[in-house]
């Protein structure tokens, strides 16, 4: 979870309880809100390198819309299968309105 901080959305961009993607330094990156706070992880579903920023959120819990693996959002941890390894987290801050995440090049 090292890297250089990129400027990737605005704090509106993002409403609470949504995810949207954006690309960071070359990578597909999920940005996740849940009550105000922000996540980000790799938009990659690690079973079958699916689309997992397009998943539903509930609460921490990401899950994969094609096959239904889960992770949690925080520390990229595998919930469910038919995922078995975790998918990439990265670290955000918020600065004023916008949100800015490391993410190695």
């Amino acid at each position: 979870m090292t890297g250089e901080f990129v400027k990737i959305a605005r704090k509106s961009d993002v409403p609470a309880g949504t995810v949207r993607v954006f690309e960071a330094a070359g990578k597909r990156v999920a940005l996740c809100n849940v009550g105000g706070e922000f996540y980000a992880i790799a938009d990659l579903c690690t079973h079958d390198n699916g689309p997992l920023g397009e998943g539903e959120l509930l609460d921490h819990e990401i899950e994969c819309p094609r096959h239904g693996a889960r992770f949690d959002i925080r520390t990229g941890q595998v919930l469910c299968l038919p995922a078995v390894l975790p998918v990439p987290t990265y670290r955000v801050e918020a600065r004023d309105e916008e949100i800015w995440v490391a993410v190695s090049r």
